[in-house]
């Protein structure tokens, strides 16, 4: 007989907060869990597994979508690691481009910090450039 969970336990060993697990299941990311005769939620080692997998996806910015996706490619069929590699590869894709925004959107922010010399032209950069997107040395929309 294989070892059961209370949402307490489950919430403890995949380090994820009750009202989340809740949530996992009402979108159907995490299977029903039995109940029993009290009406109580039983999970066992594959909602653990199942919770992880969804945590770590999670952790590593994937949206719900493509969590979805990827758990129906989960031990699926031989020919599923290509799909999993396009959904990852999307999202990577996806992460360099937020990273490039960021670092223009440093860089504007340094270039505005070190322009300001408001002590000697009584000038604010910071607030000129915010007042005026044009001044702007990038785009960072």
């Amino acid at each position: 007989m294989s070892e059961f969970y209370s949402i307490g336990q489950l919430s403890k060993l995949a380090e994820c907060k009750v009202p989340t697990i809740r949530w996992y299941e009402d979108k159907g990311l995490l299977p029903a869990p039995t109940r029993t005769e009290g009406n109580q939620r039983r999970y066992t080692k594959r909602h653990l597994t199942t919770l992880r997998f969804i945590r770590h996806a999670r952790a590593l910015g994937f949206d719900l979508p493509a969590i979805e996706k990827l758990q129906q490619l989960n031990g699926c069929c031989y020919g599923d690691h290509i799909e999993a590699d396009r959904i990852a590869q999307e999202h990577l894709d996806d992460v360099r481009n937020k990273i490039a925004k960021l670092k223009a959107m440093e860089a504007e922010l340094v270039a505005m910090i070190e322009g300001c010399d408001y002590e000697h032209s009584h000038k604010c950069r910071i607030l000129d450039v915010l007042a005026d997107h044009g001044l702007c040395g990038s785009d960072h929309q």
